[in-house]
Parts: C-alpha cells; sequence; structure tokens
C-alpha cells in the first residue's frame, strides 16, 4: 500500500521508478548526531546495536499526519526493550514544527534535517518516509508514503 501511495503521488514520467535516497534492504544505514527540536541531541553512537526507526515527516503532511501518531505509540510501546526512533522534519519553519508535535503531544525524538544531518543521512523522495536500521546496522525496512497502523506496529519484530 505504502509503495503505491507513493508513486501515485508523483508525475507520470516518475511512476514506477525508484524514489531517490531511500535506502535499499540490506545496505548500511549511517546515522549523524542530530539536535532534537526541544533540547538535546540524538547521539549516533548511543544508538549502535540499536533498532531505530527513521521518521522523515512535516507539520503541514496530511500523510504524515496519519502514520505519526502510530510512530508515537510504536515508540511508547517499545522503548523499553531498547527501540530507538528518530524522527526528521524537513519543515522549513522549526517552530511551526515544535508546534505541531507539542499540540498533539509528541515526544519521540525528532530534529530537522540541516545540511549537516542532510550530508550524512539525505532525505528520500517523498513524505513520510520510515527506514528501520536493524541492530547490526543495516537497514531491515523502508517504507515510503502512508503505512496502516499495523504496518508500523510491525516494526516491533525486529527490535
Amino acid at each position: 500500500m505504502a509503495a503505491l501511495v507513493a508513486s501515485a503521488a508523483l508525475p507520470p514520467s516518475r511512476a514506477g521508478e525508484p524514489l531517490k535516497n531511500v535506502p535499499a534492504l540490506g545496505t548500511p544505514l549511517r546515522l549523524p548526531d542530530v539536535p532534537l527540536l526541544e533540547g538535546g541531541e540524538f547521539k549516533a553512537a548511543a544508538a549502535q546495536g540499536q533498532v531505530v526507526v527513521v521518521y522523515w515527516w512535516a507539520s503541514w503532511c496530511p500523510f504524515c499526519a496519519q502514520v505519526t501518531p502510530h510512530i508515537q505509540k510504536l515508540w511508547q510501546a517499545h522503548r523499553d526493550r531498547g527501540l530507538q526512533v528518530l524522527g526528521l522534519s524537513i519543515d522549513q519553519d522549526l517552530n511551526a514544527a515544535k508546534a505541531y508535535r507539542a499540540r498533539r503531544s509528541y515526544d519521540f525524538p525528532s530534529g530537522a534535517v540541516t545540511p549537516a544531518v542532510q550530508a550524512v543521512l539525505p532525505k528520500p523522495q517523498g513524505l513520510p518516509v520510515t527506514v528501520v536500521r536493524g541492530r547490526d546496522g543495516r537497514v531491515v525496512a523502508a517504507e515510503t508514503g502512508q503505512l496502516f497502523p499495523e504496518d508500523v506496529e510491525a516494526f516491533a519484530r525486529f527490535v
């Protein structure tokens, strides 16, 4: 379903082509240190050996509005088992991103796609994009577009 949503959002000449910067299953996924929107920092070194869900989103994205509550639930339910989430907002106005998160009581770690973050972890084409890095540092799942709640919850199998 998610791939269909992403393809449907592309111009006809692009439909069926691989999406830019979506990492392939099994490839290593390097993570940067990321300053978080509400303060603090996501430390890549602390994520070594952990399952990390990397989630690109924006406050204005209607598909993100459907997926983000499920990312929050996933993180709340499995963070004690070692699941980490790194949200990456592409909002130009970081105050809008912070306000969006505050209104919805989202507290999973989330930063912004800055030039420094982009240099290490380029933003994939489309929104939302969800990539799961396994304990071995390799991509175990990569989804574009809207996901059903059960799709997001299924990421817990990697923990």
